[in-house]
């Protein structure tokens, strides 16, 4: 049975209306917390609302605003917010659609999985999730979650429907100024790019989060296991990457020697590389006229 419904509301598409309820589809409850506390007394460390002059201000006093000038606020309440946008805060209003590759990943943020509201919902919902699979889109939409007006992007997973929150533009930084330092037709050396193609072939797959541990976490459980039961922990320490120059040719090649394949693979490649440069070498032979 899932957990208590995060949100409440309608799916439109023009006419068509129905009830849906929203779920968080990824958990935190199975990360280890680590809490602050007193070494003394072992109470928690609690954090309270203070002021500037480190009074502790009621939760009933304290209200919201826009701050135009150093202590000057313009305040805001709730109820106004409330009137911006309240059909949107009950209904994801489907406006758009569009290929899922044209969304660019630094734009998604949170999924939910969405579920039909009841069973007379569920006609037009597996309808509306069909025909997301059969014309490959994903439909875009806005509604308010958690007092935040969002976009969102609405698409076919499985037996149902998977809906994810997206940044605006404004919320993501140009990446222009990221990378000033590399020159627009700059290109790697052919044989070093052959063999870095080599690698990826070699090391390609079907993704599976399964396959991937979170050791960071599988550490800090084992490091509590070993202290409550008084014994040495069997964590060991990683290594630091070194920091020196590296051949990024010799490297790959080393990589592609590593991967599966073994070592004739990453011959078959050099001779690959090496018959490439020497063909490049060789001038071009003229043809003789015939008198």
């Amino acid at each position: 049975m899932p957990q208590r419904a995060y949100w409440k509301g309608h799916i439109r598409l023009s006419l068509v209306t129905f009830p849906v309820r929203l779920y968080p589809a990824v958990t935190a409850s199975e990360k280890i917390r680590l809490h602050k506390y007193d070494k003394d007394t072992g109470q928690r460390i609690r954090y309270q609302n203070v002021n500037e002059d480190g009074d502790v201000v009621d939760p009933d006093d304290i209200v919201r605003g826009y701050e135009y000038e150093k202590g000057a606020y313009i305040p805001i309440e709730d109820k106004e917010i409330d009137k911006l946008r309240l059909e949107s805060k009950h209904t994801i209003d489907l406006v758009q659609f569009v290929d899922l590759s044209s969304i660019d990943s630094i734009y998604f943020d949170n999924p939910y999985y969405v579920s039909p509201d009841n069973k007379l919902a569920k006609e037009a919902y597996i309808t509306v999730r069909d025909a997301l699979k059969k014309s490959k889109k994903v439909a875009i939409g806005q509604v308010i979650i958690a007092n935040r007006e969002r976009i969102v992007a609405l698409k076919a997973c499985g037996k149902g429907l998977i809906l994810e929150t997206l940044r605006y533009n404004y919320e993501v930084r140009k990446a222009e100024e990221y990378f000033e330092e590399i020159k627009p037709n700059e290109k790697p050396n052919d044989d070093q790019l052959d063999l870095a193609l080599e690698l990826i072939k070699r090391k390609a797959g079907k993704f599976d989060p399964s396959k991937f541990k979170d050791v960071y976490q599988e550490g800090l459980k084992e490091i509590i296991d070993a202290k409550s039961e008084k014994r040495p922990s069997r964590v060991k320490g990683g290594k630091a990457p070194s920091g020196k120059v590296i051949n990024i040719m010799e490297a790959l090649r080393k990589s592609v020697e590593q991967s599966k394949g073994g070592k004739a693979s990453a011959k078959q490649s050099e001779k690959k590389t090496a018959k490439k440069s020497s063909a490049k070498k060789k001038p071009a032979v003229k043809k003789k006229r015939v008198a």
